[in-house]
């Protein structure tokens, strides 16, 4: 059975990060975009990554365009934007698929450890529902990444210990990254 760890994402300059080289760290593995009402999710993100990289944690962003196109420039755009931005230290990755025949076997992966359990409360998450209601009737029932800013987070022993919604205040994320660090 394969785990985190035989997981392989393609970075934009063509070569492939392993995921055996975050043994012993913790990971957020996120797909992203730069026109997108989450886009603003890279400013916690960095401050996460700040605060706990040198602690061991890394951020897998993959941008993604599956979401009302909301990724559409080049890999080199995309990382120009976040660093100008959000002076994001993180690396993105290849702009890939998350959903569909051509996605990333990680995110196979991922949703297979973490379905979709909701979107939440509060008016973002009724408006997150009324949308994927017109696209996807049955969304309650599938484990598809529904939209930009989907966080995974992965123990140090490669456990995904969680699925967050883009819905899902970033606060409340912050303090569950945090409990992996206490």
């Amino acid at each position: 059975m394969a785990t985190f760890y035989d997981q392989v994402v393609p970075m934009a300059d063509g070569t492939e990060l392993s995921m055996a080289d975050m043994k012993g760290k913790v990971v957020i593995v996120v797909n992203t975009a730069t026109g997108c009402g989450f886009t603003p999710h890279y400013e916690p993100l960095e401050e996460l990554y700040e605060e706990f990289h040198d602690k061991g944690l890394e951020i897998i962003d993959v941008p993604c365009n599956q979401f009302a196109g909301q990724a559409p420039e080049s890999d080199e755009e995309i990382h120009e934007f976040c660093q100008l931005k959000y002076h994001t230290r993180f690396p993105q990755m290849k702009k890939s698929d998350v959903n569909g025949e051509n996605e990333l076997p990680l995110f196979t992966y991922l949703k297979e450890e973490k379905g979709f359990e909701g979107f939440g409360h509060g008016p973002a998450a009724l408006a997150m529902s009324a949308l994927l209601l017109k696209m996807d009737k049955d969304y309650k029932k599938n484990s598809k990444i529904k939209w930009n800013f989907t966080k995974f987070l992965v123990d140090r022993e490669g456990n995904v210990i969680g699925r967050f919604e883009p819905t899902y205040d970033m606060k409340k994320f912050k303090a569950e990254v945090a409990k992996l660090f206490d």
